[in-house]
């Protein structure tokens, strides 16, 4: 290999040089001498990174930042290292996790919401620019072995199927050499739709037999970094683990959950009161701080109903130990790198939370958190939330806890995730541990920073500058700023002093200790009417004197407060913020939004073998008839079973799947309802064409319809769907044929769900047309060929 010159690593690849000494005609004449093949590595004294991220917890929430829930290993972090009490994401996880990645603002590499709602401006498109490359790919580059386990949800929509692009994903133009995780907002920790690289894997075992995601992505992160460290022990690595906990669903082992039984009964109020308290002896607040005021649309405890309480206690000890539990997984890495001998030398970045905590789960807290998504969270009654409290945590409720509690995580904060406006919203607590870098141990930063900080971070600590070119294309500048400079000075005055927040319009500016914000939205209420912009109400506040934001001086100093407006609008048209989107619900239609769709027309044929994909993958059935039409062979008659086609799963769903012999339509509401249309005869042998109608009622959204099931164009069933799915069946579960991955959409499933026939295609039809034909018989006969 050309040797490659080291003084310049601005352009990455670092170009190879062609060798132009003295070339001999024989390799075995003395003379004949070549330059040393040196593999490529990063700068002398570079640092292994790990970058630890959880999702959707509040800067109240850990032990170490005052908060209810033990986390040891962020403790034992910060007694060797650096705690941040005034680091800062974005509030939503998406934007952060990119913002993290890049070192840019989130709208500047196009991340303005979460990718399901991406739209055509520039700034919300869900594309990062190619002039904007992400750290890994940077470090990798340089040397660096990188490697990430957990959440990915930087993936355009339109691109998380099995053909790609796979610019966005970790292991495509993300930069990781190694990618185990999921690709999305969220997952169910005991049935996790996982990849590895760009392969969907399944896990080798299920929750019957121990299976926690959590647990399986540190077994991961362990076996990688010990291998890393066997085979290329002077090869400094890169980690990043994210592993999607504390997002809904919260699921965790029950013995986690029984340590906090009791432990909130006193409620949210008296929990904020608390935690205050413990964050003025931990340091992790200003002495002087102030507890904020309860938000009028925030319910006290006392003001709820009493026989929901039991539940509402529940759900937050489900929490505290899912957050507890993560926080020993992390351990577990931790514990692995050390005993490698490598954490010393390792800079740590342990980010608690990705945003505030969520206050996604309606003010009663959720048994299916889909329903709020679905904006049906009056299905799920006060009566019912009794009845399945203790499902809480397990494989069998996909929950999520009460608005009060997360605004209690987000303690002594306003507001919560989504609110980029206030503190509660935005501010995470962040450890920093370097023993061979930081000479400081248990000491308190109160610098400001921001997750965009990370990368320019990291650069200057690996020696590395910030590269001019990455694969050919001039890169803009990294918007971050590096926090090494407080590593060793705990009165080093600030140098991030200017950053912008917006967030579904809730906007805000810092700028050298003052904060102008306005909300203009609230996570929980889907249906809420919004002001005008202009309309918006704006708050001022100063951080030197008012460390919570707890004192409005918007009236008393109007000059003031409009002069850190104006600087928001400058910084707005500087990083893409504008225009401003509040919608909600409309984004997450593409045909609205502006963004491509992968699947588009009125039909589409899917064949055996086709799994993992996603709701973006498949035509949109919701809120219109269709029809689901398959071409099978049976070996006998009555001896077919399994499932045909299946999308969604428990908590959602639909499938047209072979039940003893008989076809079976299947329509799974919320895991709360199943409708099950059954044929009245059993399939015969041979080669058959099965078909399901869906007559949708009209009149709106989540209306119900009638099922009709054929054999062969011929009627042999009908029944009746009550009630359906308006905007979304699942957040991680898929749709796949001739069998159900993950968690299987139906309880009534007779033994496995693979097909036991023979599928030649399925096709799909929506619209109000008439569905009566059957699959083209060359299009059987095509796939039938091809499979010969």
């Amino acid at each position: 290999m050309a040797d490659r010159p080291r003084e310049n690593r601005e352009v990455l690849p670092i170009p190879h040089r062609q060798y132009l000494g003295l070339v001999t005609y024989d390799a075995k004449d003395p003379d004949t001498s070549f330059p040393p093949i040196e593999p490529l590595r990063p700068p002398a004294g570079a640092p292994n990174v790990l970058v630890i991220l959880l999702d959707d917890v509040g800067y109240g929430a850990s032990s170490a930042f005052g908060g209810p829930v033990k986390t040891p290993t962020a403790e034992r972090l910060q007694r060797g290292g650096l705690t941040y009490t005034r680091f800062h994401t974005t509030a939503l996880c998406a934007p952060t996790r990119t913002a993290l990645l890049s070192g840019r603002n989130h709208h500047s590499v196009g991340m303005g919401a979460v990718t399901e709602m991406s739209t055509s401006a520039p700034g919300s498109s869900g594309l990062r620019p190619n002039t904007k490359a992400p750290l890994p790919m940077t470090l990798k580059l340089n040397g660096y072995s990188t490697a990430q386990f957990g959440k990915c949800h930087e993936v355009p929509p339109w691109q998380t199927s099995p053909v790609g692009p796979f610019d966005a994903w970790p292991s495509g133009g993300g930069g990781f050499e190694h990618f185990y995780g999921f690709v999305g907002g969220e997952t169910n920790q005991y049935y996790p739709a996982l990849y590895e690289g760009f392969s969907p894997v399944e896990p080798d075992k299920g929750p019957e037999d121990g299976y926690h995601l959590t647990e399986d992505l540190a077994d991961h992160a362990i076996e990688w970094v010990r291998a890393q460290k066997s085979l290329a022990p002077d090869k400094p690595f890169f980690m990043y683990f994210a592993p999607g906990a504390t997002h809904a669903p919260h699921s965790v082992p029950k013995e986690w959950v029984d340590r906090y039984t009791g432990k909130f009964a006193e409620g949210w109020d008296a929990q904020r009161e608390t935690t205050l308290a413990k964050q003025k002896q931990r340091g992790v607040v200003s002495p002087d701080a102030e507890l904020t005021a309860r938000p009028e649309v925030i319910p006290a405890w006392d003001d709820m109903d009493d026989a929901l309480k039991p539940v509402l206690e529940r759900q937050m000890e489900v929490y505290a130990g899912f957050l507890e539990h993560t926080d020993f997984q992390v351990g577990r890495v931790i514990e692995a790198i050390d005993a490698l001998g490598a954490l010393e030398d390792t800079l740590v970045y342990y980010i608690i939370g990705d945003n505030g905590a969520s206050a996604e789960g309606t003010l009663n807290g959720a048994f299916n958190e889909l329903a709020s998504l679905n904006g049906l969270p009056e299905v799920e009654t006060t009566e019912f939330l009794t009845e399945v409290k203790d499902k809480f945590g397990t494989p069998e409720a996909h929950n999520h806890y009460s608005v009060g509690w997360a605004w209690a995580m987000c303690a002594p904060f306003q507001w919560t995730k989504q609110v980029a406006s206030h503190w509660g919203g935005t501010r995470n607590g962040t450890i920093v541990h370097w023993p061979t870098g930081i000479a400081g141990k248990g000491e308190i930063r109160s610098q400001f920073s921001h997750v965009i900080d990370v990368a320019p971070t990291v650069l200057e600590v690996a020696g590395l500058p910030e590269p001019t070119f990455v694969n050919g294309v001039q890169q803009s500048p990294i918007e971050g700023t590096s926090m090494a400079y407080s590593f060793d000075d705990a009165d080093a005055p600030e140098r991030h002093d200017l950053q912008y927040f917006e967030m579904f319009g809730n906007r805000g500016i810092y700028y050298r200790g003052w904060s102008a914000v306005t909300r203009h939205s609230t996570p929980w209420l889907a249906n809420e009417v919004l002001p005008a912009f202009d309309d918006d109400v704006w708050e001022l506040y100063d951080g030197a004197a008012d460390w919570t934001q707890a004192h409005d001086l918007a009236a008393e100093m109007p000059e003031k407060l409009a002069a850190l407006q104006r600087l928001w609008l400058i910084e707005a048209v500087k990083y893409n913020v504008l225009p401003i989107d509040d919608r909600r619900f409309e984004r997450f239609n593409a045909t609205i939004a502006g963004r491509p769709q992968l699947i588009s027309g009125n039909k589409q044929v899917l064949f055996p073998g086709m799994k993992r994909l996603s709701e973006n993958s498949i035509l949109d059935i919701k809120n219109r008839s269709f029809t689901v039409t398959a071409a099978i062979e049976t070996p006998r008659k009555g001896a077919a079973n399994g499932v045909i086609i299946a999308q969604g799963g428990r908590f959602g769903g639909w499938a047209l799947h072979v039940n003893a012999g008989r076809a079976q339509f299947v329509y799974n509401l919320l895991g709360i309802t199943e409708f099950v249309i059954t044929a009245y005869e059993d399939i015969p042998a041979g080669s058959r064409q099965i078909r399901a109608e869906f007559a949708y009622d009209g009149g709106g959204l989540a209306k119900g319809g009638d099922v009709t099931l054929y054999y062969d164009g011929r009627s042999v069933g009908t029944g009746r769907v009550e009630q359906t799915h308006p905007m979304i069946f699942s957040a991680d579960e898929t749709t796949d044929i001739g069998d159900d991955y993950g968690m299987p959409v139906s309880a009534g499933y007779n033994g496995a769900t693979k097909f036991n026939g023979r599928i030649e295609v399925v096709q799909l039809d929506v619209g109000d047309d008439d569905h009566s034909h059957l699959i083209d018989p060359a299009e059987v006969a095509r796939v039938a060929m091809s499979r010969q």
